[in-house]
């Protein structure tokens, strides 16, 4: 039996449902998720179900800053999204994406997430829409473009009103993949 998807935040979860979390993500990812990409999964909400065999699916949302058109936004930045490869296409991505939309929607003014081809198909049929304009980053030498985070740099406004492609999105700057 699978239950309702649990909202806690990383200082909530205990160490054995850490190390659960990562295991997933680890499994998921087909050993392509590093330290760097767990770190950037910490330190905001994370959206759980569990079943009889553990955790069957995850998700979480942190704060991040973007610049568009002079203004600051705060962004709800999705990542580390997975589901246990035993119950996927059962609905449980949705269910914690349904989640994590709502976290966004209420309480940023942006949501931004990076996809792979893969997981592109889930966010497309939520609504999600690929950023059609420039992608870049405030990196220690300023600004830098992000070319190969453009086509697969997913927004969804939530308060900040209609954004405009022809202004890039500038995101603050993290160690390895900055998006």
């Amino acid at each position: 039996m699978t239950s309702r998807p649990r909202t806690t935040h990383t200082a909530d979860l205990t160490p054995a449902e850490l190390c659960a979390v990562r295991a997933l993500l680890d499994e998921a990812f087909e050993g392509d998720f590093g330290d760097e990409d767990w770190d950037h999964s910490l330190g905001g909400l994370h959206v759980l179900v569990h079943d009889e065999r553990g955790i069957a699916a995850h998700g979480a949302v942190i704060q991040r800053r973007a610049r568009h058109r002079g203004r600051s936004l705060r962004v709800g930045y999705v990542e580390a999204v997975a589901v246990r490869a035993d119950v996927r296409r059962t609905g449980l991505g949705g269910q914690v994406m349904a989640e994590l939309e709502r976290i966004v929607d209420t309480a940023y003014g942006l949501g931004a997430l990076s996809a792979s081809d893969k997981g592109a198909l889930l966010y497309t049929a939520r609504g999600w829409q690929v950023w059609p304009g420039r992608i870049c980053a405030l990196g220690p030498e300023g600004v830098v473009r992000l070319a190969e985070e453009e086509g697969s740099t997913f927004v969804r406004p939530a308060t900040a009103g209609p954004l405009d492609p022809a202004y890039e999105l500038v995101f603050d700057w993290r160690d390895g993949d900055v998006l």
